[in-house]
C-alpha cells in the first residue's frame, strides 16, 4: 500500500496567488521572484518575456501594449485555474503595458510548488493560457516604417 504524504508542504497553499497586475511601469524579475517564495516549495520556475528585435523576418524597433479593463480580472481567473489544476504553493503574474523597447520586460510569471515539475508545468500552463486569453494587445513598430497589431 503506497503511503500518502500529508505533509501540508507537499499540497497546494490557501491564498497562494501572491501578485496580479498589469503595469505602466517598469517589470521586476526580483519582485515575482520574492512573491513566489515558499519555504515548502523545493521548485519555483519564472518565465520572462522580453520585446525581441524581430518578428516575423521583419525588424522591431519598439511596440506597445494595450489592454482592455478586464485583463487584470482575466490573469486573476487563469491563476484561479492554474492553482485548481496543481499543487501551487505560491503564484505571480504581471504584464507590463503602454510604450516599450526591444529588451525590455513584458511579461514576468512566477510558479512556486513542492516539486520543480509541477512548478516548470504550472508555469508554462500560466504563461500560456495568459498569452492566449487576457486581452492585452501588441502593437509592433517595424524598422521600415510600417506596423501590425498582434492579438487584436
Amino acid at each position: 500500500m503506497a503511503q500518502v504524504n500529508e505533509h501540508p508542504g507537499e499540497q497546494a497553499a490557501q491564498d497562494s496567488i501572491k501578485l496580479i497586475g498589469v503595469r505602466e511601469s517598469a517589470l521586476s524579475v526580483d519582485e515575482v521572484f520574492q512573491a513566489v517564495g515558499d519555504d515548502a516549495a523545493g521548485g519555483v520556475a519564472l518565465f520572462v518575456g522580453t520585446v525581441r528585435n524581430h518578428d516575423g523576418g521583419a525588424d522591431v524597433d519598439a511596440l506597445g501594449y494595450s489592454c482592455h479593463p478586464s485583463a487584470e480580472a482575466e490573469m486573476r481567473r487563469i491563476a484561479e485555474k492554474v492553482v485548481a489544476e496543481y499543487p501551487v504553493r505560491a503564484l505571480a503574474a504581471v504584464h507590463r503595458v503602454g510604450d516599450l523597447r526591444v529588451g525590455d520586460l513584458a511579461v514576468v510569471v512566477g510558479v512556486a510548488c513542492p516539486h520543480r515539475a509541477e512548478a516548470f508545468d504550472a508555469c508554462r500552463k500560466l504563461i500560456d493560457d495568459l498569452k492566449h486569453e487576457v486581452p492585452i494587445w501588441k502593437h509592433q513598430k517595424f524598422s521600415d516604417g510600417t506596423d501590425e497589431w498582434v492579438g487584436a
